[in-house]
């Protein structure tokens, strides 16, 4: 991918077509999502965001906690978008399609807790073996996140939920939950899926995509 201003990195860009942002998960990479974007018609424009301070990406004094995240999507949304989001990048998506519904088509969420409780849901706590795989990331990444209930109630936008029926941290049933949360949802569950579906079944995952974003 070509990189462009501050986290963002363009995927393609075709004046007219419709334009997709790629949201990852904490691992904060851009390219989480390329073998999916890829494989996406080749007019659309496709956009991949990187969050600084996550994982291994560069630190970015000014992105103090979510809320930042938040508002690098939204600043990015120069005209009606789909986000296509993963993980705690679902968390974030879920925040601008709330906070931005005018400039939100459609959503992609991916195995993310979408701002809800998971002790309920017997998930698997990440932020151990996060830490240890990503010493230097930011601190407040592995904070607790708000609930976010009310908020994706609210939310018009026809959502395609992705799960994976082998994840831990993400469980079925949290999918399940936010399908009813949200009022135009449709859970689509993968056999053999793990928290990293959409890097691991691309073929599977792209195909869904298209089938939901698709004009």
């Amino acid at each position: 991918m070509t990189p462009v201003a501050g986290a963002r990195q363009a995927i393609t860009r075709r004046a007219g077509a419709p334009r997709v942002l790629f949201l990852p998960g904490a691992g904060g990479d851009g390219e989480f999502w390329c073998p999916v974007a890829r494989l996406l018609p080749a007019q659309w424009e496709k956009l991949g965001l990187s969050w600084p301070g996550l994982g291994d990406q560069p630190h970015d004094p000014s992105i103090r906690d979510l809320d930042d995240l938040v508002a690098i999507v939204a600043a990015a949304l120069t005209r009606p978008s789909d986000l296509v989001a993963q993980s705690i990048g679902g968390v974030v998506a879920i925040r601008v399609a709330a906070e931005h519904p005018d400039r939100v088509r459609r959503l992609v969420l991916a195995v993310t807790s979408g701002g809800i409780g998971l002790d309920r849901h017997g998930a698997e706590d990440w932020r151990a073996e996060y830490r240890a795989t990503y010493p230097h990331a930011v601190s407040w990444i592995t904070e607790p996140v708000s609930d976010q209930s009310a908020a994706i109630a609210a939310i018009g936008a026809p959502t395609l939920l992705l799960w994976g029926d082998e994840d831990p941290i993400s469980p079925v049933s949290v999918g399940a939950e936010l399908a009813r949360l949200l009022p135009s949802a449709t859970l689509y569950v993968i056999n053999g899926g793990t928290h990293s579906v959409a890097r691991d079944q691309p073929e599977l995952v792209a195909r869904l995509v298209w089938a939901h974003l698709a004009p």
